[in-house]
């Protein structure tokens, strides 16, 4: 169960992801936002016991997603979800939180 990756892919066609498109990575022991680019690779992540909340805005199709840090970090912020997905992220962050580990 600690080895279990949850992966959570944006859509291609929402803005900023048609070639790379950004994916939340889900573990028992972290969040992680990866934006993959030409020659680049930016990777932002919270411990799962420091996530303090998870906000999801709904549009007509795709919904944004950000997970705020209780440790006083800059939160993760990501665009052009599966309005299924971002709930399915909610749901496997409130279910590790409350896991022991």
């Amino acid at each position: 169960m600690a080895d279990e990756k949850n992966v959570f892919s944006a859509s291609r066609w929402t803005a900023g992801n048609f070639l790379f498109p950004t994916r939340i990575e889900i573990t028992h022991d972290r969040v992680a936002r990866i934006k993959p680019g030409l020659l680049t690779l930016e990777e932002e992540s919270i411990s799962m016991s420091k996530v303090a909340s998870v906000n999801i805005k709904s549009g007509l199709l795709w919904a944004d997603i950000r997970i705020d840090s209780s440790g006083g970090t800059n939160p993760i912020l990501s665009h052009g979800h599966h309005k299924a997905d971002a709930q399915a992220i909610r749901g496997l962050i409130e279910r590790y939180q409350h896991e022991p580990a």
